[in-house]
């Protein structure tokens, strides 16, 4: 079974909107943790959906979801109004500065990877600000990326991919459904 990180991501409040900050340190350089959060080859192993278009701040790129990512998350994708037969959300690409800043929307949600490096490797800060809630509101979507980023943690260290079980959501989500609600008042 995949580890779930103990530490949640902070979650961030900008009037209405909310988001999440997560941290992980990677004992691997910026050029190979950048292949990984960019290229299909390694997006396939920890990220839901290929990214597809031409990779330049100002592209109008399409995230097309993985066939397994689809048959996993076919409720949740439908729920979304997601077709299953041409699950594609469009996006563009705001900040690309390899191998340093990744910064994109997809669909409604902003998504920015700095990569920082380090004596031991890399800290990569990944901070999402959430658009419509999925199914499981923003306790679920910060559950989600939380989960993804183990997976690519998982996946540099050549660790076999695997979701965590349902208890393990579950809980996390429970964690983020706290946090939301605390950084509210």
């Amino acid at each position: 079974m995949t580890r779930v990180t103990r530490r949640l991501g902070e979650v961030l409040r900008d009037g209405d909107r909310v988001g999440t900050r997560y941290e992980r340190i990677l004992a691997h350089p910026p050029d190979t943790v950048w292949r990984a959060i960019t290229e299909s080859d390694h997006l396939r192993h920890w990220f839901p959906a290929d990214i597809l278009g031409e990779r330049r701040a100002g592209a109008e790129i399409q995230f097309r979801f993985w066939p397994e990512a689809v048959e996993q998350a076919s409720a949740e994708l439908a729920e979304l109004d997601i077709d299953l037969d041409e699950p594609v959300l469009s996006g563009r690409i705001l900040t690309w500065e390899p191998p340093h800043v990744f910064e994109y929307l997809w669909d409604d949600e902003h998504l920015r990877f700095e990569l920082l490096a380090q004596e031991s490797g890399t800290r990569l800060i990944c901070t999402v600000w959430f658009g419509t809630p999925g199914p499981h509101g923003l306790p679920g979507t910060a559950t989600g990326y939380h989960v993804c980023l183990d997976e690519l943690v998982d996946s540099l260290a050549g660790r076999p991919i695997e979701l965590p079980d349902q208890d393990d959501i579950t809980a996390l989500r429970g964690r983020y459904a706290e946090a939301v609600d605390t950084t509210s008042a």
